[in-house]
């Protein structure tokens, strides 16, 4: 019983965003997946989030191979509200092209993105449902509303830069932008817990570069598995439309929590065409610094007064199992005092 205590009251504190606002007590990093979770760092609380990548590429009908390395940086920053959340994304990559006849490098910013995030819903604010500590399966099995998601919504630009052969998320061998500009950029993101909170279904729907010649729309899913309060793994789908370039990408990869503020991962990324074939291998690291934040409690109201019997909690059959305990120590305790009071006689 006290095992099962102790593992419960361990998932508390590895998904307290069922009880608390968006703040957690450890660090809940997007990386390495690409889609954006639905909750924010919380209030005062900046977060910075790296990652280095390697690149294999290949076309089989332009005929031209490429390798390099590329790096990106996101800084969030929850300011304001609890439920805000501004966000910098940037990306810059370095690539070498080897045709039949000639070889070539690119380098530039592959995508620069300022914008905000805020919650809109959130299924687990003002829930009065508690965690039965005396009992392991009514807090691991599925609950039906646990398909109800958080929601948040996205608004942000893209800058692009005049001569960037990646811009509008391009893919194509001889393309470079013709001048510099922005473009809105909204997503909308959904987040799910399941089970114990182990499970986590993240997803985004994406409009880009909006009111462009090269607008582009899109989808992200991710599902995360937590196995212990280290080490956490994903697997995860992207797809991509516009007229300059399409793709589906598949995505894996882990996170090893280092301490509560500082998380490590790795990830692997492959397309599913060959028109290029891409293939990608990355590390990274999120760090945070919270020390100014305070803590919120999602309920709101009045603060229950903690019951003077904690028997009150129980089931029938459990204060049936917990009376016979007692009479068994009971019995127990009288036993080792006859005992002793018979040892003294016979001295």
């Amino acid at each position: 019983m006290l095992k099962i205590k102790n593992f419960l009251i361990a998932c508390l504190f590895l998904f307290p965003q069922y009880f608390f606002a968006q703040y957690t007590d450890v660090i809940n990093s997007n990386r390495p997946g690409e889609t954006m979770s639905a909750f924010s760092v919380g209030k005062s609380v900046i977060q910075a989030e790296v990652g280095l990548y390697g690149i294999n590429e290949k076309h089989d009908v332009q005929n031209y191979e490429a390798t390099g390395f590329g790096t990106d940086f996101t800084l969030r920053w929850g300011l304001f509200l609890e439920q805000l959340e501004f966000i910098a994304d940037i990306q810059y990559q370095n690539e070498t092209f080897t045709t039949p006849v000639t070889s070539f490098k690119k380098s530039n910013f592959k995508q620069t993105n300022l914008g905000a995030k805020y919650l809109i819903y959130d299924p687990f604010k003002n829930y009065k449902g508690d965690v039965n500590i005396y009992s392991y399966g009514p807090s691991k099995k599925f609950k039906w509303r646990q398909l109800i998601p958080a929601v948040s919504i996205f608004a942000g630009a893209n800058f692009v830069y005049k001569n960037n052969p990646y811009a509008y998320n391009s893919n194509t061998l001889n393309f470079y932008s013709n001048e510099s500009g922005f473009s809105p950029k909204i997503m909308l993101m959904t987040q799910n817990h399941f089970g114990d909170g182990r499970w986590v279904l993240v997803s985004n729907i994406i409009a880009d570069y909006i009111g462009t010649d090269n607008s582009g729309y899109g989808y992200i899913l991710t599902l995360t598995r937590g196995f212990n309060s280290k080490w956490s793994g994903f697997v995860e789908n992207q797809a991509y439309k516009s007229d300059l370039y399409s793709d589906l990408i598949v995505r894996g990869g882990a996170a090893y929590l280092l301490s509560r503020n500082v998380q490590v991962d790795a990830s692997i990324s492959k397309n599913l065409k060959n028109t290029p074939s891409l293939l990608y291998g990355g590390i990274g690291f999120s760090i945070r610094y919270d020390d100014k934040h305070k803590e919120e409690l999602t309920r709101v109201g009045k603060p229950k007064k903690p019951k003077k019997d904690k028997k009150d909690k129980l089931t029938k059959e459990e204060q049936e199992a917990l009376e016979k305990t007692q009479k068994e120590e009971d019995y127990q305790e009288k036993e080792r005092k006859r005992k002793a009071k018979y040892e003294k006689k016979k001295k």
